[in-house]
């Protein structure tokens, strides 16, 4: 059973583990995720802490924008950008992880609260129905304050999310 996860692209970039999953695992990201790879690849700030591992994220960073630039994968995803809430068709990154792009369109409904990206993360929650997965510990805090009704695992807890049967609570 495939087990289906709102993610940021560049989780995948920081965390290997989330490209060798247990099981077979579909992330599905909003596109301003994507668009925060070129943000964070360009910027001067550090991604990680130490210099060893923040050339090392960068690496992979310019690695999964390689992926998404591919002619196959850029087409999907330019698919998705025809409408709001469109959906790219999926994208194998290997055999067991695949990725769905989709264009969250943000709302003023939570954006006094959440940055755009973790608006757009919510939003695709509630309607995808889908956990996120998050390595932000503050985003966590922000969403048990706002009470907002989705369901969130710290990266911490990613193989117990991945292999428990946990039904998801709306």
């Amino acid at each position: 059973m495939e087990r289906r996860f709102v993610a940021e692209a560049v989780m995948l970039a920081i965390y290997g583990q989330l490209l060798v999953p247990a099981q077979p695992v579909e992330y599905v990201m909003p596109y301003s995720s994507l668009m925060e790879l070129y943000d964070l690849l360009e910027s001067p700030e550090p991604i990680m802490s130490m210099e060893e591992d923040d050339t090392y994220v960068r690496a992979y960073i310019k690695g999964l924008i390689d992926f998404f630039e591919e002619p196959l994968n850029k087409k999907k995803i330019e698919r998705a950008l025809a409408s709001p809430w469109k959906k790219s068709p999926t994208l194998l990154v290997n055999e067991r992880v695949s990725v769905t792009v989709v264009y969250a369109l943000e709302n003023a409904e939570y954006g006094e609260t959440f940055d755009p990206i973790e608006t757009d993360l919510i939003l695709l929650s509630l309607r995808e129905k889908l956990p996120i997965l998050t390595d932000q510990l503050e985003f966590v805090d922000k969403v048990i304050q706002a009470a907002v009704p989705v369901q969130i695992f710290d990266i911490e807890d990613f193989e117990y999310a991945v292999e428990a049967d946990i039904p998801l609570e709306f």
